[in-house]
């Protein structure tokens, strides 16, 4: 499967990243991912539809299936257990800590995000008072490539742990690196903006804000200062959401909330993510208690409450990648997606022994799928090849 993304280039009030920059620095990056090549460009909100991407005149008529993936929380830290594990194997291959069947599937989609939930900074100190801070070398981007990473997401409560220079260190470092970010920025206006990305003519919108601290570190962006995207109250997240609705084809709401180790759903979270919905989201994907927690459809579109941990400690969990699956046609450099033919598909896999480990026996999915179905209150029914469906 070819991989060629891009957003379309207009006029808008967030445009970081340009094309040439990534592919050079790419090069010294060594942009190698596995069965995927990318390219990067950052701008439009409200292009003129000629104007949106030379990916659409050069597709090829026909149908098509549009996938994007979804992983939980990652930790790169130095300083903590999974590179520390890598350390003591004498090792720098991501496969020594996740399946390469894992790998292999988050190559392969066309677009995949990750929570980034830590520092990229070779300096700065850790913040005063805080019990668990991540820092992770810049140079430990590359893992992010091996996994296939087109867009991570910083909107959470480890992103600022050594402060404010570290915090910038981290947007330079992924932005150098050709890799997309969302949900914080070096003031508001970058934090809150969508970021569209283009795939098979189909224009996907990423938003993300944070809720998770109940103890605030991790601070706000403002007009002047950098910071990430809030959610504790839904007001300028629902108006970020709108603002994505009324310029793609497809948005995406990314969360960071919940209570830590729990499958209880936070009331906030059941109300909030109706709410992102009828705003005009597509999806919701949530992240930060470290588990799995329940799934549900509202209006027909899918919840994911918390994609737990993907590989971030050293605890025996149930873990997974999600697939969403798009399908449309193409008709003269122009696609059509057929929105309610959205799948949700699970490949399901446990992360233990600081391993996250492809779930390849029928009785391990089926363990984990019928588990999921009872976490989701029975709402959702799991078929034997992961596809999820509102019971």
């Amino acid at each position: 499967m070819s991989h060629n993304w891009e957003v379309p280039v207009g006029e808008s009030r967030f445009a970081v990243i340009v094309l040439a920059v990534a592919v050079v620095l790419g090069l010294a990056f060594g942009f190698a991912q596995i069965g995927k090549s990318s390219e990067v460009s950052q701008a439009s909100t409200d292009s003129a539809p000629e104007e949106r991407s030379a990916t659409q005149q050069d597709a090829s008529n026909g149908p098509f299936e549009l996938s994007l993936g979804f992983a939980g929380d990652l930790c790169l830290a130095d300083n903590y257990i999974p590179l520390q594990h890598l350390k003591e194997l004498g090792s720098t291959d991501i496969t020594d800590g996740i399946d390469r069947r894992f790998v292999d599937k988050m190559n392969e989609v066309d677009l995949m995000w990750i929570n980034n939930e830590f520092v990229f900074s070779d300096r700065g100190e850790a913040l005063e008072g805080k019990m668990w801070t991540f820092r992770g070398a810049t140079k430990n981007v590359s893992y992010l490539h091996d996994l296939g990473a087109d867009i991570v997401g910083l909107a959470n409560n480890h992103v600022f742990d050594y402060g404010e220079d570290s915090f910038l260190d981290t947007l330079d470092t992924l932005s150098n690196a050709g890799i997309v970010t969302v949900g914080a920025g070096r003031n508001f206006a970058e934090a809150s903006a969508p970021v569209y990305l283009e795939s098979h003519g189909v224009k996907i919108a990423y938003v993300a804000a944070s809720c998770a601290e109940y103890e605030v570190f991790t601070p706000e962006a403002t007009e002047t200062t950098p910071g990430i995207m809030w959610c504790y109250d839904d007001d300028k997240f629902l108006e970020e959401i709108r603002e994505a609705a009324a310029h793609a084809d497809y948005v995406i709401a990314l969360p960071h909330w919940g209570t830590e180790h729990s499958t209880v759903l936070e009331e906030k979270q059941i109300s909030s993510a109706h709410a992102y919905i009828d705003a005009g989201a597509d999806a919701v994907i949530g992240t930060h208690p470290h588990i799995l927690q329940g799934i549900e459809f509202y209006n027909g579109k899918p919840i994911m409450y918390s994609l737990g941990n993907f590989w971030f400690d050293d605890y025996d969990i149930d873990t997974l990648v999600a697939e969403l699956r798009i399908t449309g046609e193409q008709e003269g450099g122009k696609a059509t997606m057929n929105a309610e033919n959205v799948e949700l598909v699970l490949y399901p896999g446990t992360q233990s022994n600081v391993f996250t480990s492809w779930a390849s026996t029928p009785d391990e999915r089926n363990r984990i799928f019928r588990y999921l179905e009872e976490i989701s209150d029975d709402q959702v029914r799991i078929s034997d090849d992961g596809v999820v469906r509102a019971a």
